[in-house]
């Protein structure tokens, strides 16, 4: 079996752009007609540079290569042009790739992917949601913690038992900044109206995005104590784990972070660091599917979990779903609330989420189709990036 074919989709998310202003995904197609879909998480140059990237590498290293050579591929694109390093959009184009060739081997062996990789473990997955605004509802739900406590309530009446949220403030390309004694204040609202809200019904991650320094992490985090989140997600930039292990080591909160990382060998410098005990790697950024499961056998050993993140579109959160089923030290999926609107119009069959839980599929691949006609119909014409930072510092 060789791959004789890609094709590239920029599709814009229509508002409320819940998951980015805009998914790429790429297919590949063999000589048997096999085809695999994946998703590419890159938000550092604009969707249509990104596009042409996959065609470069699909030209250097996929096209008439056997989708079974999965790690031959990897190391391939890994070290081509003399890298050998983790490079965030590299590993981006080659996550989706990669994540193209598991749906096509599992297509050909009419196995889950799961399957293939040590076999199912969990029959559901717990998953949480971000806490979006309603219906109708502007940007100023955002800054609203009595209504963002009553959105907590609505999400766990619908069965969900964790919900996110981030309100310490704006994050700018000059974080980590010292949060003022307003983000502290308003964060600590936050926590203690949701808390009061779901009770112990449902599990507080508190979000930051590498926001602050390790002193302003620390002061904010135990603050947040007493309300018991579950985790206190990325304090600290990404850089330095040694600076995040500090972060953990004076705080009673888990700390989780990931989303910004690619490769076992950044991962493996936060365990080995003691930086955070709850991994939160996004498939379409990693460095894919079994990048993931190789980080996840390495977390095991140190007693930590993975939460698979997810800003991003369906074929990124499909692959979540199959690297979680076959996981032990799974905790926990990252949802688009319950996977409806737009994640659901753009698959044949959407992700199946049942109280709280989603439950993998048992088709063969990663278990979804992209509806090509409906990723035609919503080309992205935009030329913001997936999600942009403040380019003003963050000021007392």
């Amino acid at each position: 079996m060789k791959i004789t074919d890609v094709k590239t989709f920029v599709v814009g998310n229509p508002p409320p752009h819940f998951g980015g202003r805009y998914f790429i995904f790429v297919k590949l197609t063999t000589d048997s007609g096999i085809t695999g879909i994946g998703e590419v998480y890159a938000a550092t140059f604009g969707p249509h540079v990104v596009a042409k990237m996959i065609e470069d590498v699909c030209a250097r290293h996929v096209i008439g290569s056997d989708p079974f050579k999965i790690e031959r591929l990897w190391r391939n694109v890994y070290g081509a042009g003399y890298t050998l390093r983790p490079d965030v959009s590299v590993m981006g184009v080659l996550s989706g790739i990669e994540t193209a060739c598991w749906d096509i081997v599992g297509k050909e062996l009419n196995k889950p992917v799961y399957e293939l990789l040590g076999g199912q473990v969990h029959e559901r997955l717990r998953s949480y949601t971000y806490l979006y605004p309603g219906e109708n509802e502007t940007e100023d739900f955002y800054h609203d913690a009595d209504r963002s406590a009553e959105r907590a309530a609505e999400y766990v009446a619908q069965g969900f038992t964790a919900v996110k949220f981030d309100p310490a403030g704006a994050y700018t390309v000059y974080d980590g900044h010292q949060p003022s004694l307003e983000d502290i204040a308003r964060s600590v609202e936050f926590v203690k109206k949701i808390r009061e809200a779901v009770g112990t019904k449902a599990d507080l991650l508190f979000g930051t995005h590498g926001q602050f320094t390790t002193s302003g992490a620390i002061r904010l985090a135990r603050q947040l104590e007493p309300y018991d989140p579950l985790w206190f997600e990325e304090p600290t930039p990404p850089e330095n784990p040694a600076e995040m292990a500090r972060v953990a080591r004076q705080t009673s909160i888990p700390i989780a972070t990931g989303e910004r990382l690619t490769t076992k060998y950044e991962f493996a410098r936060v365990l080995e660091n003691q930086a955070a005990s709850i991994l939160q790697m996004a498939l379409g950024r990693v460095g894919g599917i079994l990048e993931a499961k190789k980080i996840a056998g390495m977390a095991e050993t140190y007693y930590a979990q993975i939460a698979p993140h997810l800003y991003c579109g369906p074929i990124e959160g499909a692959a979540n779903i199959q690297i979680s089923a076959c996981t032990p030290n799974f905790l926990i999926l990252e949802s688009i609330q319950t996977w409806g609107g737009f994640h659901s119009e753009i698959l044949k069959k959407p992700i199946q989420w049942e109280d709280g839980y989603v439950i993998p599929p048992s088709e063969p691949g990663i278990g979804v189709e992209l509806n090509e006609e409906v990723a035609l119909a919503h080309p992205y014409e935009g030329k913001a990036l997936h999600l942009e930072m403040s380019e003003t510092p963050a000021t007392p």
